[in-house]
């Protein structure tokens, strides 16, 4: 099948596989000269991807992390949850289609699930605002990380959006105290929480779904203080330094793990999740499972403190030592 999309770098895995593809669907690829020649390239298709995947930049894994065909929150909730049933708005303003949210059973547990969509087609990307939610959005998600506190049921958070929408309607009705409330609200929560990172998480509006006591991020999967074209256009007055921008932002999940921000990492098939979706699946529901039944066996005093230390502890700064010279001079 030849790829429908692929990106600048990948360029020549993917020649290589259209060309693969164009000799077994030969009517004589049986033949010996033939068949020779595609057991040749399919070891060389390997080796280039090894050698392609595995040095990938930040700004690549930026790429990879966007990639239209990666598996968005829709396929997950296909297959890693069954009973799901999706609950709407915010109960003050209206629903806000970036953010889904409801009840889905996870490996036989019940939990409250919310996340970011970013749509499936362009007519749903559009209608979702490509998963940058408005706060009537980060209301609805309050409401609902409320219900999980009531009814004692785990939460489990899917993170996948560039950063919350940022226009004049947004700001007018609240979108800083409503990402704030989340924040808060997370962090007071007496059931376990559960993050994960299935591709972008950008800013605060990642980080409203972000306050969890376990972490998990795909291999590809970035997560930043802002978006590398928004931190560009800051420092550079430029979104074309995008690249040089991921370089510096320490958003891939090596740096994340270095930092202590993150607590576990779901490898990816070569090439990114979208090659081998079933493999992602099954890693991302077996952690959530996992993690649910570790964390269920903590008494609520034991979930809120080591959430909220957690969080202290992130950032590390130094104060400079005080001028000795100065200070006896200006004495």
């Amino acid at each position: 099948m030849t790829r429908r999309f692929y990106m600048d770098f990948e360029k020549p895995v993917v020649e290589l596989e259209h060309r693969l593809n164009t000799l077994k669907e030969d009517p004589l690829a049986h033949e010996p000269d033939i068949h020779k020649e595609i057991e040749w390239l399919e070891e060389q298709i390997e080796k280039l991807k090894l050698r392609t995947y595995s040095n990938l930049s930040p700004w690549q894994k930026v790429q990879i992390a966007r990639h239209p065909e990666r598996p968005r929150l829709a396929a997950y909730i296909k297959e890693i949850t069954s009973d799901w049933r999706e609950l709407h708005g915010d109960r003050a303003f209206r629903d806000d289609p970036a953010i889904v949210a409801g009840l889905a059973t996870i490996g036989g547990r019940q939990v409250v699930l919310v996340g970011h969509d970013r749509g499936s087609d362009t007519r749903d990307r559009i209608r979702r605002n490509f998963g940058s939610p408005h706060p009537e959005g980060y209301r609805k998600a309050i409401r609902f990380f409320r219900l999980a506190d009531k009814f004692n049921l785990p939460l489990v958070t899917i993170i996948d959006t560039p950063g919350a929408y940022a226009g004049v309607g947004a700001e007018e009705r609240g979108q800083a105290w409503a990402i704030a409330e989340s924040l808060r609200t997370l962090t007071d929560l007496r059931v376990p929480v559960i993050a994960v990172n299935i591709g972008e998480g950008g800013s605060g509006g990642a980080l409203a779904l972000g306050v969890a006591d376990h972490i998990i991020v795909l291999e590809h999967a970035y997560y930043s203080v802002i978006t590398p074209e928004g931190c560009a256009s800051i420092l550079w007055k430029s979104k074309e330094k995008a690249p040089a921008a991921a370089e510096v932002l320490g958003l891939t999940t090596t740096d994340l793990m270095k930092m202590g921000i993150i607590d576990e990492v779901i490898d990816e098939p070569l090439g990114g999740a979208h090659r081998e979706p079933g493999v992602v699946f099954r890693g991302v529901e077996s952690a959530i499972v996992r993690t649910v039944e570790r964390l269920l066996k903590k008494s609520t005093e034991e979930l809120t403190t080591e959430r909220y230390e957690r969080f202290r502890r992130l950032g590390v700064f130094m104060e400079p030592a005080a001028d000795t010279d100065a200070g006896e001079n200006a004495r």
